[in-house]
């Protein structure tokens, strides 16, 4: 293994001992066509192979809806989910920046002459600020302006920064959303708008609001911008009416964020680059100088934009993107499929609140968001419906939480994550409070109910307030009632990376952990019981504790296999 121990510990140190702050060098992989292995089919349901769209994302449709299938070529699910009920759903999608110009700059410029400043960004012609007219600030206007972007001349004297064509305009900032990473983020959400709107029924057709969604978004720009464009795809402007309230984007600080070797394959990398590796580190290894991590996030980044900006062709060798693809991998999350500290530090606080609000909503009728909400005492709608704007990293490290991560390559960009929530009992359906034009709208009550029991008329919504608390938010499994976790039993997640559904072992080893006919649906009770194992009860004072005491801690007490 490439992970050896004192790469472990310093991997480890580096996601919990400093507050898991996401680094500059998030967002990697555009694999080249040649690698892009698409296993989209799944088939132990038997699901039709589909090629990746641009941007890395397959559409998956119910092929008994209308009786078709997507540009993707792959099917919503099998044919269990028709018992299954619709109640929630959460998609995680990469910031997809397809440019992390911060790595570029900062590292790979070092051992590789090529331009430092690419001209991907439109949006440098057309931005616009919030402004206040007013000295009270009682009323704000929109300035709209465009960003030109100087540097160091020669002489040190200011220059404007040039593309390699001599461009001027569109100049990208460090870790800036690309033209590139926008369009793929739209497309995204057009798709999701294909299969939940239009294929399935399950989200309204037009909106006055989005207190029914969760919208959220790293600290990091791009994965705001990837999550505001996903969005814009679901919900453009003809889906949404004239007087559609502003929706809330909910975001955290960094610090409360909760999304060298030697060997015959470095040899190789090493023959391939070493003349453009700086002479102080000229040997390619995990930790060199610029790290193996960031030569991959400089090559998949010229991969996925123009001639101008490309390397060398020894860096598009197709062994080495191989080689590096799997030291990449890793070196990053080998750590989460075997320590339950790492599982609990680097992702239990992202995964503790997913299940959180499954749980709620099996047991208590939704979940509410306070924060997410535009009104000022909260919501009182359930959420149905939620995208949050995240890294590769994270994704890698939820499908190696949950031990689904096995033989994966890195995410390529505009990679998501899907987790859907069923209810085995139609009647169990929680009220849907949003009152949209699209509720009572001809399109939604033309659908048959007798398809997908998701596809029924959910009832009026609630009138009472509610709770600021949950009173089951953060109780471990073995803390419920019999009647809690027999309800539990009724509902199912499923787990699907990029259209195609996951499998997770502890789901899939005991016939009672999953849908007769279909392991990929697990039942809520065992997939909070996975999670519970590694969903942190105080997390920043966790970060501190059991320092210097090995990789899996004193009498490996840390040492568990992920996924059970």
């Amino acid at each position: 293994m490439w992970f050896e121990g004192d790469r472990r510990e310093s991997a480890y140190v580096r996601f919990a001992r400093k507050s898991l702050r996401l680094e500059e060098n998030g967002e990697r992989q555009q694999l080249p066509e040649s690698f892009k292995q698409t296993q989209l089919a799944d088939k132990a349901s038997e699901e039709v192979q589909g090629a990746l769209l641009p941007g890395g994302i397959g559409d998956s449709l119910s092929p008994t809806l209308e009786a078709s299938t997507g540009p993707g070529g792959t099917s919503f699910g099998p044919p269990a989910t028709q018992q299954l009920g619709l109640r929630s759903e959460l998609t995680t999608i990469t910031s997809n920046s397809l440019c992390d110009m911060s790595m570029i700059r900062r590292e790979n410029a070092r051992f590789c002459a090529f331009p430092k400043y690419w001209p991907y960004c439109a949006v440098a012609r057309r931005m616009t600020s919030m402004v206040a007219t007013s000295k009270d600030l009682s009323t704000w206007d929109t300035l709209q302006w465009r960003r030109k972007i100087e540097t160091f001349g020669h002489d040190d004297e200011a220059v404007a920064t040039r593309g390699p064509a001599g461009e001027t305009e569109a100049i990208c900032q460090a870790g800036e959303l690309t033209d590139k990473g926008r369009q793929t983020t739209l497309e995204l959400g057009q798709r999701l708008r294909h299969l939940y709107v239009n294929q399935l029924g399950f989200m309204p057709q037009i909106k006055s609001n989005a207190e029914d969604m969760y919208l959220r978004a790293s600290p990091i720009p791009r994965a705001l911008e990837s999550m505001q464009q996903a969005f814009m795809g679901m919900y453009p402007a003809s889906a949404r009416t004239a007087d559609f309230e502003t929706p809330a984007i909910v975001t955290r600080a960094y610090a409360d964020e909760t999304p060298g070797n030697d060997t015959d394959d470095m040899d190789y990398l090493t023959k391939l680059f070493t003349k453009w590796m700086p002479s102080s580190s000229p040997r390619v290894a995990v930790d060199s100088h610029p790290r193996l991590s960031g030569i991959m996030d400089t090559i998949n980044a010229t991969l996925a934009h123009g001639p101008a900006t490309k390397l060398p062709p020894q860096f598009y060798d197709e062994k080495a993107l191989k080689i590096i693809d799997k030291i990449a991998v890793e070196e990053w999350y080998a750590g989460y499929k075997e320590n339950e500290e790492y599982r609990r530090l680097g992702i239990g606080g992202l995964m503790g609140d997913i299940v959180d609000r499954m749980v709620i909503t099996a047991l208590e009728g939704g979940w509410r968001s306070e924060v997410a909400s535009s009104i000022t005492n909260g919501s009182k709608v359930p959420i149905k419906f939620g995208l949050t704007g995240c890294h590769d990293t994270t994704l890698a490290s939820v499908l190696s939480s949950l031990g689904a991560f096995d033989n994966e390559r890195w995410p390529f960009f505009t990679s998501h994550i899907s987790f859907e929530l069923f209810s085995a009992d139609a009647e169990a359906q929680s009220p849907t409070a949003n009152q949209d034009l699209a509720s009572s709208s001809s399109s939604s009550q033309n659908k048959s109910a007798g398809l997908f029991s998701f596809l029924s008329k959910p009832a009026a919504p609630s009138s009472q307030t509610p709770s600021p608390l949950s009173s089951v938010a953060r109780v471990p499994l073995s803390d419920l009632d019999e009647s809690s976790r027999e309800t539990l039993r009724k509902y199912y997640v499923r787990l699907r990376y990029n259209d195609r559904p996951m499998r997770i072992p502890g789901c899939v080893s005991k016939t009672a952990n999953h849908l007769p006919g279909d392991d990929s649906f697990c039942t809520l009770e065992a997939f909070k019981e996975i999670v519970d194992k590694f969903t942190p009860k105080q997390w920043q004072s966790e970060c501190s504790q059991n320092l210097g005491e090995g990789i899996f801690g004193k009498d490996d007490k840390h040492k568990s296999v992920a996924g059970y």
